[in-house]
């Protein structure tokens, strides 16, 4: 292969965000090819390097950069079957997202920038998905982290916008200073950065701190695939503008994580602690992501937690030692959650509004997003894991790796013994992962029925109703700004993004059930679901659907008098602020979840916590320092200044210019001198 191809792929975003940088302003017309043409071609590459370098093969080269006096940094490739698989997924996505965002920011004066972002965001995805060394693929993981606090905040004007892209880069940095000392630790035990290195002292038993370095290591995933307990950032992203959500938290940034883990995984099967902490990390995710999705009101809000929830299935997978279960549902998720936001980006477009309650009260609203209501559709049932599609697969994949670690048969595929994962995190993956596939149906069949499906009530019961409304005013709700006119039908450039990801949501998972297709591109494991798991997994599916089915009906019926009046054909709700007096009057959420419903809402308080326990202190010390900065520090610099400021004004009163008194002065002062001389 020639080695250019490989290079070229990272490097095309890259250069095509500098120009897009240097000619936005001065020729908008360029904007939007270079920042279409570059990630294309690259996806395009990504897809050629894949097929040249076939299954079974990898392909190594480096060059040292500089001597270090220790471990050398190099700049190279390790390119195998997931490294490619990878990079396929993300030019994909982010060539819809470019392209998609063409019409979604049409008319915003910051688009040239946005663009540029995105571009070098994915450049800097394929330098990790790429990289042969542990420093470089550092190097990309932190570029990563700053265009996504630029993308979240891209609406900088709004409070929400700012708040949410500084906690995304706080809470991330947090997990990457330990992130850091893993990869320092990692490097001075095998004696290189060089990822071959690492694995091979992985093999050899020369990791001396494993699960020092494992955990180290987590600190910076759980940061990064946003895993409890620094999960809380991604919610709060939704802030930014709906491509952005697609790019970063279907197929970018969160999924850095779980393929880090997964390249590493020889490292973290000499844990066995570090197994069991992954696993009741990725336990907590699951469930906890699960039960607040089933609670929000905003649309988006719904996908963010589902995101977090189906990290923590990849992450459970890690856990369970089988990686091509992990990355399996990586990129099946990766495909079907693309798709769900920007469906949803449609349907805001059109609604005007983030909330699901608003969106219940406006009549035919899947009749005017017909391509964006079915391809939703095709997601969900991916999401909940439904077969044919993609997710009942990958989804399956991951709950026959948990039965087999808990059974004591892990599919580490020849990374490791079975006996380094404990049965344990089998188990706790186990039960954990089947009882989120109940609330996943959950929370996504009431998604689809009250967006959609909410009826329209007699205009007579509505007159006679007196009932409150139904929804918190505090309810979570993340705006972002409106650029669309909801009279004007969606362009193409929004809708056929969304069947070109429909066809691998709807397709890859079959690639699965054939040892010679997908996992001969992996470790040559079986990724084909276990006879008891999948039926298991579908009926819980199932029952999950069909519960949420049950309780929208229920509202409905013991609600619907009450239920405010609709709002007429062709008007939006207002954008402003959360939507306090809208009501989801056929919310199953309520019934479902009882008296967890406000807890879940709010993420179990998660964030107050964090504000109490983290926050006010930080701040009442930074508080402090300020003080004494001022009152302190400052007083004594001011009064250093005041008091050589009143010596140069003592000073300048004996200088008067007049040579008569200077003569008296220096006469009187020899007179002085003499007499004290004399004495």
């Amino acid at each position: 292969m020639n080695l250019a191809l490989p290079a070229l792929v990272p490097a095309l975003p890259a250069l095509g965000a500098a120009a897009t940088l240097a000619t936005g302003r001065k020729v908008p017309g360029l904007a939007r090819p270079l920042a279409i043409v570059p990630v294309a071609v690259s996806a395009v590459l990504a897809l050629v390097v894949a097929l040249q370098l076939g299954t079974g093969q990898v392909l190594e080269a480096s060059a040292r950069l500089t001597p270090t006096g220790g471990p050398e940094l190099t700049l190279g490739f390790y390119l195998d079957g997931y490294s490619s698989l990878i990079s396929v997924l993300v030019g994909l996505v982010a060539t819809c997202v470019q392209v998609y965002s063409t019409s979604y920011l049409k008319d915003d004066p910051r688009y040239p920038s946005y663009a540029a972002l995105v571009s070098l965001f994915t450049a800097a995805m394929f330098l990790v998905v790429y990289s042969g060394d542990l420093i470089v693929l550092l190097v990309g993981w932190e570029v990563m982290g700053i265009c996504s606090y630029f993308l979240i905040g891209h609406h900088w004007e709004t409070a929400d916008a700012r708040s949410a892209s500084l906690k995304a880069f706080l809470v991330t940095k947090l997990g990457d200073v330990p992130f850091l000392f893993g990869i320092f630790l990692l490097g001075a035990d095998a004696g290189s950065f060089r990822i071959p290195d690492v694995l091979a002292a992985a093999g050899d038993g020369r990791i001396a701190h494993p699960t020092l370095t494992a955990l180290l290591l987590l600190a910076g995933v759980a940061g990064k695939s946003a895993q409890f307990p620094l999960h809380t950032w991604l919610p709060d992203a939704m802030a930014g503008p709906t491509p952005v959500s697609a790019l970063i938290h279907a197929a970018t940034m969160v999924a850095a994580g779980i393929y880090l883990v997964a390249r590493l995984l020889p490292v973290f099967l000499l844990s066995a602690a570090a197994l069991v902490v992954l696993a009741v990390m990725a336990a907590v995710t699951m469930i906890g992501s699960a039960l607040c999705a089933l609670a929000q009101d905003d649309l988006k809000r719904v996908l963010a937690y589902s995101t977090v929830g189906q990290l923590g299935y990849m992450a459970g997978a890690l856990a369970s030692g089988d990686r091509e279960a992990s990355v399996f549902h990586l990129v099946s998720h990766g495909a079907f959650k693309a798709l769900l936001f920007l469906a949803a980006g449609v349907v805001i477009h059109t609604a005007h509004t983030n909330s699901i309650s608003a969106m219940s009260r406006m009549p035919g609203l899947r009749k005017r997003v017909p391509d964006a209501y079915w391809t939703m559709g095709i997601g969900l049932v991916a999401l909940i894991g439904l077969p044919p599609f993609s997710g009942f697969f990958s989804k399956e994949a991951v709950l026959t790796a948990a039965e087999h670690a808990a059974d004591g048969e892990a599919l580490t595929n020849g990374l490791g013994p079975s006996s380094a994962v404990p049965e344990a995190a089998g188990w706790i993956v186990l039960i954990s992962a089947g009882l989120t596939v109940l609330l996943t149906a959950a929370y996504a069949a009431r998604m689809f029925l009250v967006a959609f499906h909410s009826p329209a009530p007699a205009p007579a019961a509505v007159a006679g109703s007196s009932a409150a409304p139904d929804h918190e005013a505090d309810a979570p709700y993340s705006p972002e700004v409106d650029e669309a006119d909801p009279a004007t039908a969606e362009p193409p450039a929004m809708r056929w993004p969304l069947w070109v990801l429909a066809i691998p949501t709807m397709c890859f998972g079959v690639t699965g059930l054939r040892s010679d297709w997908l996992p001969a591109l992996l470790d040559g494991g079986s990724l084909r679901p276990s006879a008891v798991t999948a039926v298991i997994g579908t009926g819980l599916a199932v029952v999950g659907a069909l519960l949420a089915y049950g309780a929208w009906r229920s509202a409905v019926a013991r609600l619907g008098a009450g239920r405010p009046a609709p709002a007429p054909e062709g008007r939006v709700p207002e954008q402003a602020g959360a939507p306090a007096a809208e009501v989801i009057v056929a919310d199953p959420g309520r019934t479902l979840l009882g008296p967890l419903f406000g807890p879940a809402r709010h993420g179990f308080g998660v964030d107050r916590l964090y504000s109490a326990l983290f926050v006010r202190p930080v701040a009442a010390a930074a508080q402090l320092v300020r003080f004494l900065d001022r009152e302190v520090v400052e007083a004594y610099v001011q009064g250093s200044g005041a008091g050589t400021n009143l010596l140069g004004r003592a000073v300048r009163l004996a200088q008067t210019g007049n040579a008569q008194t200077y003569l008296s002065a220096l006469l009187a002062g020899v007179v002085l001198l003499a007499v004290l001389v004399a004495v």
